[in-house]
C-alpha cells in the first residue's frame, strides 16, 4: 500500500475536467456486449473497475478496439478511452470464468445477462474485497425468476452461475439499488413475460436510458419499473459524461477551504445522481450550472462552486439513493457545518468496498470530528474545523479520496494509508488535486 499526504493548502482556483462516469461506462460496455454489430463508446473511463469490465466482455467473445482520447477530444469533454465494441448478441455469451477485480457494479450486474444463458455456465470471482462484497441481494430475486445461481456461505463470492429457463416476476426491492434494480432488468430480457422492480425510491436511471435507446421495452409505471423480454439489442453510440461522484470531491475541496473557486466541467447531471448538490446548497452552498445541454440521453453540465459557510442538515428516505457514493463527503462537509448533521436511511452504505458507515466514522475520528455511526448511518457534530492526522483507506478508493481532500481543509493535515485505492475510479485523482492548488 502507498501513502501519501495532503497539507493544508491556500484557496483552491482552476478547473478540472473529472474522468468518466464510472457507473455509465460499466452498463455502456455490457449492452454493447449484448448487441447486434459494432456499438460505438465515447469517452469511456479508463480506471481498474472498468478496465475489468473490458476484460469480462472480452472473455465472453466480444471484440473491443480501443484508443485513448485526448484532454479535450471527446464529444463530451470527458477524458477517457474511445471504444469500438462488437457485441455477441443478446444469447451468445461464451462459458468463461470471470475476474471482477474490485468491480462490486460488475459483479452484480453481469449475473442478470448470464442467468438466462440456457446451457451455459459462469463463475464470477474478485480480490479479497469483492469476496467480502454479500451478493445474496441479486441472488434471491433471480432464483425466484428460475435463475440456478450459488454463491459461498450462499452469500458471498465466488458467484457461480448456469443458465436456465427464466420468467418474469414482480420484485419488491427491500433497499433502492441501482445495481440489483440493473441486474433484474438484464434478466427480464431473457424471460418469459413482463418484470416489474418495484423501488422504494428512485434510483440512478442510466440503465433504463440505454436499454430504451437500444431497442429494449423498459418503461417506468409510478415507482415500477417494467421491461419486456427483447429478441435483440441494437444500441445507438454511447456518450460517456464526466462523473459527477468523481467531481464530488473537488467540489468538497472547494466549499471547506476558504477564498477557494472550482469549475468543474463537463459533469453528468443526471437527476438521479445530483443528490449530493441538492444537500450542499441546503448546506448553504451556491452550486452554478453553466452549459447545460443533453447528449446521449444524459444531461451535462459545466459547475461552479466556491467556499461557503456551511449549516447542518438531516439526510434520509427517497434522497439517499441520490447520493449514495457521495454521502461519506457529506459527513466530512458536516465537520465543518455549525449544528449536527444527521445521515439515516443509509444502511446500503454497509455493503460497499468496505463498510462505510464504519470506516467513514473511524477516519473522521481520527482527524478529531466527533461522529456517531448509527445501524443506518451517523451523526456528525459541527466543530468548526477538523485537526488532522492518519487515516486507513481499507482498500476503498473514496475513502482515501475523502483523505485527500480532509488533508487540504484541516489544521495540520492528513496522511492516507493505502492512497493507491483512489485508481479503483480515479488514476491521476493526486495530479489533479494538486492542480487546484497550484492555481
Amino acid at each position: 500500500m502507498s501513502s501519501a499526504r495532503f497539507a493544508p493548502s491556500g484557496r483552491l482556483y482552476g478547473w478540472i475536467q473529472p474522468p468518466a462516469d464510472k457507473s455509465i461506462s460499466h452498463r455502456a460496455a455490457l449492452i454493447a456486449a449484448m448487441g447486434e454489430g459494432e456499438t460505438a463508446v465515447e469517452g469511456y473511463l479508463d480506471a481498474a473497475d472498468t478496465r475489468s469490465t473490458l476484460d469480462a466482455i472480452k472473455a465472453l467473445g466480444a471484440e473491443v478496439v480501443q484508443e485513448r482520447l485526448g484532454r479535450e477530444e471527446g464529444l463530451a469533454g470527458a477524458r477517457g478511452l474511445r471504444l469500438s465494441i462488437r457485441g455477441v448478441g443478446l444469447r451468445n455469451p461464451e462459458p468463461a470464468n470471470i475476474d471482477v477485480g474490485n468491480a462490486g457494479t460488475l459483479l452484480r450486474l453481469l449475473p442478470g445477462w448470464l442467468a438466462g444463458q440456457q446451457g451455459g455456465e459462469w463463475s464470477l470471482d474478485g480480490d479479497e474485497s469483492i469476496r467480502r462484497r454479500p451478493v445474496d441481494r441479486i441472488a434471491v430475486p433471480l432464483r425466484e425468476m428460475g435463475a440456478d445461481v450459488s454463491a459461498r456461505e450462499d452469500r458471498l463470492p465466488p458467484l457461480r452461475v448456469r443458465g436456465a429457463p427464466l420468467h418474469g416476476i414482480t420484485y419488491e426491492m427491500p433497499i433502492a439499488s441501482a445495481q440489483v434494480k440493473s441486474c433484474l432488468l438484464f434478466a427480464g430480457l431473457l424471460a418469459d413475460g413482463e418484470t416489474r422492480v418495484v423501488e422504494p425510491a428512485p434510483s440512478r436511471d442510466h440503465t433504463e436510458r440505454m436499454l430504451t435507446a437500444a431497442g429494449a421495452d423498459v418503461r417506468r409505471d409510478g415507482n415500477v419499473v417494467v421491461v419486456g423480454a427483447a429478441e435483440r439489442l441494437e444500441p445507438e453510440p454511447i456518450l460517456v459524461p464526466a462523473d459527477i461522484s468523481s467531481a464530488a470531491f473537488f467540489l468538497t475541496a472547494a466549499v471547506l477551504v476558504p477564498g477557494s473557486e472550482v469549475e468543474l466541467k463537463s459533469v453528468g447531471v443526471n437527476p438521479t445522481r445530483t443528490g449530493f448538490l441538492v444537500i450542499l446548497e441546503r448546506m448553504g452552498v451556491e452550486i452554478d450550472r453553466e452549459k447545460e445541454v443533453e447528449g446521449g440521453g444524459e444531461r451535462v453540465a459545466t459547475l461552479r462552486v466556491r467556499s461557503a459557510p456551511l449549516r447542518a442538515t438531516e439526510i434520509g428516505g427517497p434522497e439517499i439513493p441520490l447520493a449514495i457514493d457521495e454521502l461519506p463527503l457529506v459527513a466530512l462537509a458536516a465537520c465543518f457545518a455549525e449544528g449536527t448533521t444527521v445521515v439515516r436511511d443509509a444502511e446500503e452504505l454497509r455493503r460497499k468496498e468496505s463498510d462505510r458507515i464504519e470506516t467513514v466514522t473511524a477516519a473522521l475520528r481520527a482527524l478529531g470530528g466527533r461522529v456517531e455511526p448509527t445501524e443506518d448511518g451517523m451523526a456528525i457534530e459541527g466543530t468548526g474545523g477538523l485537526r488532522g492526522g492518519t487515516i486507513e483507506s481499507h482498500g476503498d478508493h473514496r475513502i482515501a479520496m475523502l483523505g485527500a481532500v480532509a488533508g487540504l481543509a484541516s489544521r495540520e493535515g492528513v496522511e492516507v494509508v493505502g492512497m493507491d485505492a483512489a485508481a479503483v475510479s480515479y488514476p491521476g485523482f493526486e495530479r489533479d488535486l494538486a492542480s487546484l492548488t497550484a492555481g
